[in-house]
Parts: C-alpha cells; sequence; structure tokens
C-alpha cells in the first residue's frame, strides 16, 4: 500500500487534487502549508485520538497529562492496571476508560496488532479496528491516517472537515457524514490528502483549533 510519509507525497496528492476537482485547485493557495501529521502506530497514539474525541485540543491534552500522570506511562499494561476510580480521578469518563482498557486487552492478548494494521487495506483494518467496543468509524479513520499514512482515507463524520468542506466549496450548510463522504469519492486515491488540505484551511482560514473533532 503507498503510503503518506513525506512533504513530497503531500505535494504529489495536492497536485492530483488540483487536476480532478478545479475547487480544491482554489482552496490550496489559501490553506497554505499542509502538515504531514504522521506518528508511529501503537497503543500510545491511539489513546491519543480515543482521547480526543468530542473535546477541544486543550482538553485532550489535559486528559492525556493527568493519565500519563496516573499510569506512569501511556501503555497497555499500565492503563490496564489502574482502577475503575484512578480513572476517573484521571478526568476519564466511563465509556473512555472501558474503551482504552478492552483496546488494551486485545493487544495484550494479540487479538489486535496495532503495527501489522497499518500494512492492511482501508476497509479491513476499519473492521479491525471498529470491532472493539467504544472504538467508532472516526477513531479508526484518523488513527490509519495518522500513524498508517493511508492515502484514500477521508474521516466524513469530522465536525471540522464538514465545515471546512462547506466554507471552502461553497455548500449550502454543513454537510453530514454521508454527504460529505460522497463528495470525497471524486477525491479517490487521495482523500487522505484532501483530509489535511481541509484541516489546514481550517486552521488557516477559519481560524478554528486544528485538532479533528468527531461528529
Amino acid at each position: 500500500m503507498r503510503r503518506i510519509d513525506s512533504a513530497d507525497d503531500i505535494a504529489e496528492g495536492l497536485a492530483a487534487l488540483t487536476d480532478c476537482d478545479a475547487r480544491l485547485a482554489r482552496v490550496i493557495p489559501l490553506a497554505g502549508p499542509v502538515p504531514l501529521r504522521r506518528k508511529p502506530p501503537g497503543y500510545a497514539p491511539l489513546t491519543e485520538i480515543i482521547l480526543s474525541q468530542m473535546v477541544s485540543k486543550a482538553s485532550a491534552n489535559a486528559l492525556w497529562r493527568k493519565l500519563e500522570l496516573a499510569a506512569g506511562e501511556i501503555s497497555p499494561a499500565a492503563v490496564a492496571a489502574l482502577s475503575p476510580e484512578a480513572l476517573r480521578a484521571a478526568g476519564l469518563s466511563r465509556a473512555k476508560a472501558e474503551t482504552l482498557q478492552r483496546v488494551g486487552a486485545a493487544v495484550l492478548s494479540g487479538a489486535l496488532d496495532l503495527d501489522h494494521l497499518c500494512a492492511l487495506e482501508g476497509p479491513v483494518a476499519i473492521g479491525a479496528l471498529t470491532a472493539i467496543k467504544g472504538v467508532g468509524p472516526w477513531t479508526a479513520e484518523v488513527y490509519l491516517l495518522f500513524c498508517a499514512g493511508h492515502p484514500d482515507i477521508f474521516p466524513a463524520g469530522d465536525v471540522a472537515l464538514q465545515s471546512a468542506a462547506a466554507h471552502a466549496l461553497g455548500l449550502d450548510g454543513r454537510p453530514q457524514s454521508r454527504r460529505l463522504a460522497e463528495l470525497a469519492l471524486q477525491w479517490s486515491p487521495w482523500r487522505g490528502v484532501a483530509a489535511r488540505l481541509l484541516w489546514a484551511y481550517y486552521a488557516e482560514v477559519m481560524r478554528r483549533d486544528t485538532m479533528p473533532l468527531s461528529a
């Protein structure tokens, strides 16, 4: 599978998007530099994504710091060792705490290999992640974008992407997930670069927090 691993890959994707959609050609100079935002695969970056669900970047960062302080490190074994009381004291909701522990248990048992997952095709990898209760499509898609460098993933449920698409493409209101996913089909096989472009546009033009937000 082709990965988005460098600024050259981003540039290639942007050139392809310019050719397939004239609207994006107008968006690119407005958005400014489109960051790569790659992280190594593993439990810690997946934890960071789970913590960022439905909260601001500042709140997600605060949750990370509290969890790291309580656990000593962000690892499957360390988080699994925390009691429900300790997880609540770290600021985690019951749903997030249970999701992190389910993911950790799957990693420790060998049922979930977060490195190998990154080599799988998108639908297969998304299916493996969302099979774990509490891990939804947005979480799986963001993990594959930033930890696997998947070139053709587009988290259509992301509120920031929906808002950026409406503003940048001149849509009549913020599109819901299904409509945005349908719009993004024309950007394949570079939907991962299109998502990065729209997040960059959101930050540069709309002046909002750049952390992906779930619907």
